[in-house]
């Protein structure tokens, strides 16, 4: 693969930037229905059960939706599936804005799932435009965007709702919307690195099926009942799809994911730690919420409003934002590999954090934040590894895999710190509240989990041969004309 030449002007100046927006968008859109939920069945006229489904059916969607982008960018154009992403995600965002039914609503947040894929679309970009040089901070400021937008969809959100008609927030939402898919559409071109080939319906709708069933069940289990007999119909189907699926994967001249490149170890240990990463991570994000919002007759709650929870993860935000950079030198002088591992121990440690003091205030916040480095460091190393052990054809649906197993832990993170606050709750002015030591449960078995992930991360094989293996069957199909060689592309 030959050198990218640098894309001149104004618009290579905000390539990076407008990439960068749409991850932080992604990440906003995520969160920002997260204050509205309590008062949802209120103003929707549903059920808390029903409203819960404008979290899950963007997950479900967004972990669907993220593979499948991923290998339709890598064969018909990076640019043109990021644009549609993003679109899909301003759509979503309009019907909210113009809706109060609960059924649109939950239409429109699943839509909003496709924006699960800009961030692996993005960093398949910069790997085709940009130099060597320049490719690894990019990558690592790219990955730290979903916690900068997590931090920050949280407040702006409590912020509008508390102040003005709950839609505006959407419209406001919308408004960023549009303004991504114009920054994309003007400043970043089209990449000629393309795979050729039919594309895979039958992988994806077992993919699609097998996903439903899997996360459906992780994410519903707490509420349905992990015996009930909607779970144990769910779970088995899970594992008899994804059987078949696997199946046809291998058989398949064009698959939707390559399990055998998936199979080998530089590939598929970073896919692992990323399952355990995002296990890690997500706690963190549900523990302290619940934990600083909890009464204070419970000795250890603060009773903060949604507007200062929102502030309390903010510095988490500006972390990854500061950190990001370094995550990218420690790469460059020690490997990926390295900064990975240094990431799930660092992860740890917030844990440790958490564990010797989850009452005051400035340290709820510290170990908040040292959690949030770690998982900088862990998430910006991820997309190196997979840049660097993956064909450049195949970027893009292999970071949208990777992207996948975080969206898996972060799942299976939620029903399992939901089973143990359960378990671990007293009553407090008539209503049962999660007790500090089911916190502390929680914050042990999550930084368990990301000593696993360091485990994990000193395995991945050290050697970086040849990333981009020969391979006689595929071409680059240059793109349209004007993205490449026309004036002031």
């Amino acid at each position: 693969m030959t050198e990218p030449a640098p894309i001149p002007g104004l618009r290579g100046r905000f390539t990076i930037p407008s990439l960068a927006f749409g991850g932080i968008l992604m990440a906003v859109m995520q969160t920002v229905v997260v204050p509205l939920l309590p008062d949802l069945p209120r103003l929707t006229g549903a059920s808390a059960g029903t409203v819960s489904w404008t979290v899950t059916a963007t997950l479900l969607a967004g972990a669907v939706l993220t593979p499948v982008l991923g290998r339709a960018g890598d064969m018909y154009g990076k640019k043109r599936v990021l644009i549609s992403a993003l679109t899909l995600m301003t759509v979503g965002s309009v019907m909210c804005a113009l809706s109060s039914d609960i059924t649109v609503i939950i239409t429109a947040r699943a839509l909003q799932g496709a924006a699960a894929a800009v961030v692996p679309l993005s960093i398949s970009i910069l790997r085709d435009e940009l130099p060597p040089e320049r490719r690894g901070s990019a990558v690592a400021m790219m990955s730290s965007t979903v916690g900068i937008g997590a931090a920050l969809g949280l407040p702006l959100a409590a912020l509008v709702i508390q102040y003005a008609d709950w839609h505006v927030m959407f419209w406001l939402t919308s408004a960023l919307g549009a303004l991504g898919v114009a920054a994309v559409a003007w400043a970043v071109r089209e990449s000629p690195v393309r795979e050729p080939g039919r594309f895979d319906v039958v992988g994806t709708l077992g993919l699609a099926a097998g996903l439903v069933c899997l996360l459906l069940g992780v994410s519903q289990g707490g509420q349905w009942g992990w015996t009930s007999g909607r779970i144990l119909v769910l779970f088995p189907a899970a594992v008899v799809v994804l059987a078949l699926w696997s199946w046809h994967q291998l058989r398949a001249k064009a698959p939707l994911v390559d399990l055998r490149l998936a199979a080998r170890p530089r590939v598929g240990l970073p896919h692992v730690t990323a399952l355990l990463t995002g296990f890690a991570f997500y706690a963190n994000t549900l523990v302290t919420a619940q934990l600083v919002q909890a009464p204070k007759a419970t000795g250890y709650g603060l009773e903060l409003s949604i507007v200062a929870t929102g502030l309390c993860l903010l510095p988490g935000g500006i972390t990854m934002l500061l950190f990001s950079p370094v995550s990218a030198r420690i790469s460059e002088a020690r490997g990926p590999r390295v900064t990975l591992a240094l990431g799930a121990v660092v992860i740890a440690c917030g844990y440790a954090v958490r564990i010797a003091d989850s009452r005051d205030l400035w340290m709820i916040i510290a170990g908040a934040a040292v959690v949030s480095t770690g998982t900088t460091l862990a998430y910006s190393a991820l997309p190196t590894l997979i840049l660097r052990a993956v064909p450049a054809e195949q970027t893009a649906s292999a970071n949208g895999v990777n992207v996948l197993m975080r969206t898996i832990g972060q799942a299976t993170s939620s029903a399992a710190v939901a089973a143990i606050l359960v378990h671990h709750t007293s009553g407090v002015g008539g209503t049962q509240v999660a007790t500090l030591h089911g916190f502390l449960l929680t914050f042990t078995m999550a930084g368990a989990i990301a000593l696993v992930a360091c485990a994990a991360a000193l395995v991945i094989p050290r050697d970086a041969a040849a990333a981009n293996p020969p391979r006689q069957a595929r071409r680059r199909v240059p793109a349209v004309a004007p993205e490449r060689t026309g004036k002031g592309a």
